[in-house]
């Protein structure tokens, strides 16, 4: 008989849960670290300009403010990045790059405060600290984006640009036309602060227009405050191209002063209360029926049928075999193996709240495309809350494989196409797998979040649209 494993939350009822969440929201002040103060931060203050909690004169003050009521423990290198965000939240006061006069546009911009590149090992409360500042800001042109995001709306602005420029005619040569500039000029009226969650550079695409873009975005008075799980300096390491991309870093280090929030402690990972299991291993017996009925549990509470989901990304459709409402219930193989991206994952988040993954494989180097969109696709989950079950062939640890092979038919091919010989394409990290064992240790952090209790019921979109 099959031993049916269901999580907690989906045993308890709404009265229950509300009290089982106000019971251990009393402890464990770790773990409301990077969930709940951050999703506060964001709802609290995200759209409106100058508001703040009551009783709290800035991020600092905030920030000792759940120090003392135990809702934090101290940290002193939180406490030091907290420091320096808070002179700069004071320095930002009345600052704006927007011309207050026709004539002022001619003329040079009021000069713009340094920003901050914050860069540690994942889960030390880097997102924390950011969005803390960030909902004290006092303007209305503030943004705060997952770099992911960012670049994909970059992108579509570029596309959009040159789709809007006349059609050359028969015989002429068409004239050159740069968008990058128009571009960054328009983030720029929309937004003096850019928060960036996140930033990191994987995409050789990305790579190119990033001196240009950002050199304009500076230029154009935008005060830019960033998170990362690496140094400046190696950003896109061993990347395509490298050397045309290496001159950004000198622009970046220009207009935003780095600061490292070196903790050690990886808050996401400390023991916290579970939603339930969650992360099943697909050599367990009835695995598959226990996620069935797990599907089927929160699927009733839907006012849908269960049906196939068809999603429309950029003119393009994504056919997901199986949903219903707000849950979807996927394979690896549909989520990574069909040529995905951050856009489609990026929908998928807005749509579902809930999101099954089965049949996870070990990921090697051979399977590096399949690992890059897992990734990708836990990005894009985690940045808007959207809880996951998940089958896997190996312990959450053991997923990603770093074997030193190259044998899979498409890297020969790329390698062949770019005129390069086996030893050179070794230190690239497009061959190498680098760059997915790095990121992989943040996906890690992220799904051991992605587990808990607390994740759970801040993810319950039902539970929200109710109050």
């Amino acid at each position: 008989m099959a031993v049916c494993n269901i999580p907690l939350f989906l045993k308890m009822s709404p009265s229950a849960l509300l009290g089982f969440k106000l019971v251990s929201t009393e402890k464990y002040s770790s773990r409301n670290l990077l969930t709940s103060l951050t999703e506060a931060c964001r709802r609290a203050y995200s759209g409106d300009s100058g508001a703040t909690p009551a009783g709290f004169h800035g991020p600092l003050d905030h920030y000792s403010g759940l120090i003392r009521d135990g809702t934090l423990r101290e940290d002193e290198h939180q406490r030091a990045v907290m420091q320096t965000l808070d002179q700069l939240h004071k320095t930002l006061r009345g600052y704006s790059n927007t011309p207050t006069s026709f004539f002022s546009k001619f003329f040079q911009n009021p000069k713009a405060p340094k920003g901050y590149y914050i860069y540690s090992d994942v889960g030390t409360g880097k997102t924390m600290v950011m969005d803390m500042f960030y909902s004290y800001v006092e303007t209305e042109k503030k943004k705060r984006v997952h770099f992911h995001g960012f670049m994909l709306d970059v992108h579509k602005r570029i596309h959009r640009l040159k789709q809007s420029m006349p059609k050359r005619k028969v015989g002429k040569m068409a004239k050159s036309y740069d968008p990058i500039a128009p571009v960054a000029e328009e983030i720029s009226e929309e937004a003096c602060v850019l928060c960036f969650d996140e930033f990191q550079v994987t995409d050789i695409a990305d790579a190119m227009i990033l001196k240009q873009l950002f050199e304009n975005l500076f230029l154009k008075g935008v005060v830019v405050v960033a998170t990362s799980n690496r140094p400046p300096e190696d950003l896109y390491k061993n990347g395509l191209q490298r050397v045309n991309f290496v001159p950004f870093i000198a622009v970046l280090q220009k207009y935003c002063q780095t600061l490292r929030l070196d903790s050690g402690i990886d808050y996401r990972r400390r023991n916290r209360p579970s939603a339930g299991k969650l992360y099943f291993l697909s050599s367990e017996p009835d695995v598959e029926a226990t996620l069935d009925k797990m599907f089927d549990e929160l699927a009733f509470k839907q006012n849908d049928i269960t049906r196939p989901r068809i999603l429309n990304v950029n003119n393009r459709k994504v056919r997901l075999d199986k949903a219903c409402g707000t849950i979807a219930d996927c394979t690896f193989e549909e989520l990574c193996d069909r040529p995905l991206g951050a856009s489609d994952y990026l929908e998928m988040s807005r749509l579902f709240d809930t999101v099954f993954i089965r049949h996870i494989p070990l990921l090697t180097l051979n399977k590096k495309t399949q690992a890059r969109r897992l990734i990708t696709l836990v990005d894009a989950l985690y940045d808007h809350k959207v809880r996951v079950v998940i089958v896997a062939d190996h312990p959450l640890d053991d997923i990603f494989v770093h074997n030193g092979e190259h044998g899979h038919d498409e890297s020969h091919i790329l390698m062949d196409d770019l005129g390069l010989k086996r030893d050179e394409a070794s230190s690239l990290s497009i061959f190498s797998g680098e760059e997915e064992m790095f990121a992989f240790q943040r996906t890690v952090s992220r799904l051991t979040e992605m587990q808990t209790e607390e994740y759970w019921l801040e993810g319950d979109r039902s539970a929200k649209s109710k109050v």
